[in-house]
């Protein structure tokens, strides 16, 4: 685990970094716009360009060594630090620059997550898996905690400048990181990983590879399906669940703010825990069980109407991700050779960020015009009306408790339609 853990520090540093930049950049331009539409657009083009990168990444992390790739995400995100540095301190910088800046970090970010995750196979042995993977959630919910009370704290004295200067330092830690670090190069799959893609027939073929294997095995396919409905119920519920609290607390910022905080604490103790535990034996067990508790979390949460439930629920909620995100990709580790992770990690990427999109696309509709006027009705509003009440937000709380009950109904069919993992036959598909 030493190699690992180095790296792992390096990208918790660089993260850090990156999240103080997003938190002064959220503030400077609400500061310029005050235009809540602004805001939310540097978050679409962050992820508009991940889904066509998701078709050739994996053809390239499968061709190219995973470390440089690393490096090259690291490069790619510091020079668009950089560039947006230079044009703040010559009073230059505009709105389109940080979508500019967000869509480049987005499609080699992409890359660069891709080539961090299959080199975990082969840095760590594979009882480490579900550990490895879950220090990489202190990594996401670790930055979620540390870098806006950071960022707040020194955005008054440094404004967008010093906090700028600082991304760019973590960043020099990260890329530092890994040039001291050896990660193993897998050896190539004969007549899979090195065919020739140099005209379309051939290059569709290595485009599709990783959806054709995962289809050909049916324990990959089924957890494929399985993990696409969890987080197309998941996502559905956590597209409303702001305007759920901003509707449900009267437009309470601080509700709002004490809520991400929830789940920051509650990711950060569940990836300690499965850190220092290193999870269960059988995988599937921890992500069955983590998509029940987290599914029951959130339906408690949905019928609460106050931060007394919000806060605790929330946190509940947040300890089951690390170790069902964990235990799910170390199944995947445990299945796929590393020399073909990288085309089959992209597709399923590719699916969850697809079956993500369409969730989130559809929420606010059918929270708007289907959900919150159906609990306006008579018969409706007596069946739930004891229990989420009938005022402004009921309709998105009674979708969100449907939503979180789907997540629960998942985890207990994929104890009946998934009962067995052949990871103690074989420890690759063949």
């Amino acid at each position: 685990m030493r190699t690992f853990t180095l790296i792992w520090f390096g990208q918790l540093v660089s993260t850090i970094g990156s999240y103080m930049t997003s938190f002064a950049l959220t503030l400077w331009a609400w500061q310029a716009t005050g235009s809540a539409t602004a805001l939310a657009l540097v978050g679409f083009f962050y992820e508009l360009p991940q889904i066509p990168v998701s078709l050739v990444a994996g053809i390239i992390v499968d061709r190219f060594h995973r470390k440089y790739l690393m490096m090259l995400g690291d490069v790619i995100a510091a020079l668009s630090t950089l560039i947006l540095l230079l044009l703040h301190l010559t009073n230059h910088l505009l709105l389109w620059h940080l979508y500019l800046a967000a869509a480049l970090s987005g499609g080699f970010g992409q890359i660069q997550k891709l080539a961090y995750a299959t080199s975990i196979a082969t840095l760590v042995p594979s009882k480490h898996y579900t550990r490895a993977n879950s220090m990489n959630s202190v990594v996401h919910y670790g930055s979620i905690i540390l870098a806006p009370a950071i960022a707040g704290l020194l955005y008054p004295a440094m404004g967008l400048l010093g906090i700028l200067v600082i991304d760019l330092m973590t960043f020099g830690v990260g890329i530092l990181t890994l040039l001291c670090s050896h990660i193993p190069q897998p050896s190539p799959e004969k007549n899979i990983s090195s065919e020739p893609v140099g005209k379309f027939p051939q290059f569709w073929q290595a485009t599709t590879f990783g959806i054709h294997y995962i289809w050909k095995y049916p324990h990959l396919r089924r957890l494929l399906i399985i993990t696409a409905l969890f987080w197309f119920f998941h996502d559905l519920g956590s597209a409303i669940d702001d305007p759920m609290i901003l509707a449900r607390s009267g437009s309470s910022a601080q509700d709002l703010g004490a809520i991400a905080t929830a789940a920051g604490i509650g990711g950060v103790l569940g990836a300690i825990i499965l850190s220092v535990w290193g999870g269960p034996q059988r995988r599937l067990t921890g992500l069955f069980l983590g998509f029940i508790g987290a599914g029951l979390a959130k339906t408690v949460f949905g019928l609460g109407q106050n931060l007394r439930v919000w806060f605790p629920t929330q946190v509940c909620s947040s300890l089951n991700f690390p170790l069902l995100g964990s235990s799910e990709k170390a199944l995947w580790m445990e299945a796929i050779n590393p020399a073909l992770q990288g085309r089959v990690f992209a597709a399923n990427s590719l699916v969850l960020q697809g079956v993500s999109t369409l969730a989130t696309v559809i929420a606010g509709p059918l929270a708007e015009y289907v959900f919150e006027p159906a609990v306006q009705s008579s018969a409706i509003a007596r069946a739930v009306g004891p229990m989420l009440g009938t005022q402004a937000g009921a309709g998105i709380a009674l979708m969100y408790v449907l939503t979180s009950l789907g997540l629960v109904l998942v985890g207990i069919r994929g104890y009946s339609w998934l009962p067995q993992w052949p990871e103690k036959t074989t420890k690759y598909m063949s």
